[in-house]
């Protein structure tokens, strides 16, 4: 299991194969300049049509991705198509690259991807084209998820989200 996170590798497998998604959590908020800690894993919203779960299985077989158990590292082989993807809410995966998660309905977003792409911002991850969350979308998120480690990061990302507000638009 990896010790440091090379998101890039993640995302090029999922643009590779067109898969559509958002970023999401402390890693979409880390993107658009909040000022927290690095993070240890990205975590990710993909549209949910038959068609892109089946190009991000091939995403997961590229990635050589496996299942997040406790007590095995390199974690758990499984077998996986765009519907058995589909059948669960939420993949807790680990790959040589990355941990990361995948969540169809991320905290506060039951309609998950169709939600959040809508106000999701492009940027580019170490030169990686990538949607990511709005930011006051991240904070709903972890204010509805209400786990300790996000209730102890929302005062950080709200000063941020006010100071953001505050700025003017750059095009």
């Amino acid at each position: 299991m990896t010790e440091q996170l090379d998101a890039t590798t993640v995302l090029r497998a999922f643009n590779t194969r067109g898969v559509r998604y958002v970023v999401i959590g402390a890693f979409a908020a880390i993107a658009a300049g909040a000022p927290l800690e690095p993070t240890f894993d990205i975590d990710f919203t993909p549209e949910a049509s038959r068609e892109n779960l089946d190009r991000l299985s091939l995403a997961l077989t590229d990635l050589g991705a496996r299942i997040r158990a406790e007590g095995v590292p390199e974690g758990l082989p499984f077998s996986h198509d765009g519907a058995s993807l589909g059948a669960a809410s939420i993949w807790n995966l680990v790959c040589d690259a990355a941990i990361f998660d995948i969540a169809f309905q991320p905290s506060g977003f039951a309609g998950g991807y169709d939600d959040l792409s809508q106000r999701a911002r492009a940027v580019v991850v170490d030169g990686v084209p990538t949607q990511i969350a709005d930011l006051a979308d991240v904070v709903a998120s972890k204010r509805a998820a209400g786990r300790p480690k996000d209730i102890a990061v929302l005062p950080v990302l709200e000063a941020f989200l006010e100071i953001r507000r505050g700025e003017p638009e750059v095009s």
